[in-house]
C-alpha cells in the first residue's frame, strides 16, 4: 500500500480545507479512486475573454480512480511515450537511461543508455516522443542538456538487440537550446500537424524570454529535421510562441488546439491556449496581468498548489500534474476557455506528479517525481500509475 504523504502546506480557505478532509487517510490501494480536492482550487483563478458567456450548463464533477500501480522503483521518470504496439518508454533524467515497460506485468527492459547527457540540476535526459512515422522508421526523439546546452536527438530502436544495447547512435538534429541548473524546459511532443513542439526554458536568465532571436523561454516548432517548420510565425525561425518561464507541459485538445503548463515563479503557475506568434508575458506579468500586449493564461495557480510539469487531454478536460502541489488538476474546457473551477485529484497520496500522458479513451499513464531531488521518496517510489478519468 502507498504511504501517505505528510501534507507540508497549511490549507487557508474554506474549499482546501474540504479538500484537505477528502484526501485524508490511508493510502489508496489499486482499485481507490484517488479522492478529489473538492470543487475548484480555492485559489485559483480562471481568465475569461472579452465577452465571453459562461457555458450553459456547468460540467459535471470529474473522477479520477486509480486503476493500477503499473510498475515500481523507477529512477527520476521525466519522459513517457506510449509504443503503439504495447509497451511504454521512460527516460531516466539522472540516469540517462531509456527503459521499455510491459504495462501488462510492470516487467522493465533497459533499452540503453543515451551518450552525452550531463544530468545537473533540473537537466538531464528529458522528453521523449516518438516520430509520426514510428512504424515504418522506429525513430525515439529525445530532449537532453549536454555539457554545452539542450538539445534534440534522435535514435534508432531496435527490439531485437539484447538489452541495454537497442539504442542506436543519437542523430542531433537541433541544439544551442540554453541551457542552465534551472529552466531547461524539456518537454517535446509531435502535433497532429506531425511538426516537433519543444517547450524551452529560461534559464534563470528572464531577459532571454522576451528576445525572439534567443531559444530560451520559448516554444519551438520544427520539422522532423530540426528545420524551421512551415507556417511558423517569425521568418526563418523556430520559435512559435515567447514570453515564457518554464514550459514542461504541451497537449493538443479535441480541436487540435495547442495547450502549455508553464512554471511561475513566487506567485501564479499557469495553463495557457498558445497562439503562434504570441508573447505570454514572462518575466514582464506573471499570471493574468489584463495587458492587451500579453496573452494572458486560462487558468492561473498559486505555486505551492501546482507547480505543473506534463499534461494531457481526455474527457474533455486538461489533466495537469503538479510538482509542488502533489496533485492532479482537471481543468473543464469549453473551447479555449475553462468551463468551470479546476479541480484537484489525489492530493498528497503519491507525493510529486510529473508526467500525465492519454492511454487512449478516459485512461490515462501517470508518473511521479519523489526521486528528483525535491520529494521525500518512500518504498516503491517512483511509480508509474494507470487512471480512470471523466
Amino acid at each position: 500500500m502507498v504511504q501517505v504523504r505528510a501534507v507540508t502546506v497549511v490549507l487557508a480557505t474554506t474549499a482546501l480545507l474540504v479538500t484537505a478532509g477528502c484526501s485524508s487517510g490511508g493510502g489508496p490501494g489499486p482499485t481507490d479512486t484517488g479522492g478529489s480536492a473538492g470543487s475548484g482550487s480555492g485559489t485559483s483563478q480562471v481568465s475569461s475573454a472579452p465577452g465571453a458567456t459562461p457555458a450553459a450548463t456547468p460540467p459535471a464533477k470529474g473522477s479520477v480512480k486509480v486503476l493500477r500501480t503499473v510498475t515500481e522503483d523507477l529512477d527520476t521518470p521525466w519522459g513517457l511515450a506510449p509504443l503503439p504496439g504495447g509497451g511504454l518508454l521512460v527516460s531516466s533524467r539522472d540516469k540517462g537511461t531509456i527503459t521499455r515497460i510491459d504495462e501488462r506485468t510492470g516487467a522493465k527492459t533497459v533499452l540503453g543508455e543515451v551518450p552525452g547527457v550531463a544530468p545537473a540540476g533540473e537537466g538531464g535526459l528529458l522528453g521523449i516522443a516518438l516520430s509520426p512515422d514510428y512504424a515504418s522508421d522506429h525513430m525515439v526523439y529525445a530532449y537532453l542538456t549536454t555539457a554545452s546546452d539542450n538539445r534534440i536527438v534522435r535514435m534508432l530502436y531496435d527490439a531485437r538487440r539484447p538489452a541495454g544495447d537497442q539504442l542506436g547512435a543519437p542523430d542531433t538534429i537541433f541544439k544551442g537550446i540554453p541551457k542552465g541548473v534551472i529552466h531547461n524546459g524539456g518537454r517535446i511532443a509531435f502535433g497532429p500537424d506531425r511538426m516537433l513542439y519543444a517547450g524551452a526554458g529560461e534559464t534563470g536568465d528572464r531577459g532571454l524570454a522576451q528576445d525572439r532571436k534567443s531559444l530560451g523561454g520559448k516554444i519551438l516548432r520544427m520539422t522532423p529535421e530540426g528545420e524551421p517548420a512551415p507556417g511558423n510565425p517569425f521568418p526563418d525561425s523556430v520559435v512559435y510562441s515567447y514570453g515564457h518561464r518554464n514550459v514542461q507541459g504541451l497537449a493538443w485538445d479535441d480541436k487540435q488546439r495547442l495547450w502549455a503548463s508553464e512554471f511561475g515563479q513566487d506567485t501564479w503557475d499557469e495553463l495557457n491556449q498558445i497562439k503562434p506568434g504570441d508573447n505570454y508575458g514572462w518575466p514582464v506579468v506573471e499570471g493574468i496581468g489584463h495587458e492587451p500586449k500579453y496573452h494572458d493564461p486560462v487558468v492561473q495557480w498559486h505555486t505551492d498548489e501546482a507547480s505543473p510539469s506534463g499534461i494531457a487531454y481526455a474527457e474533455g478536460s486538461i489533466w495537469m500534474a503538479a510538482l509542488k502541489g502533489q496533485r492532479l488538476w482537471r481543468i473543464p474546457l469549453d473551447g479555449t476557455r475553462a468551463s468551470a473551477p479546476p479541480e484537484a485529484f489525489l492530493k498528497d497520496r503519491y507525493g510529486r506528479l510529473r508526467t500525465v500522458v492519454a492511454a487512449g479513451g478516459d485512461k490515462l499513464w501517470l508518473t511521479t517525481s519523489e526521486t528528483d531531488g525535491r520529494g521525500t521518496p518512500v518504498k516503491g517510489d517512483d511509480r508509474l500509475l494507470e487512471l480512470e478519468v471523466k
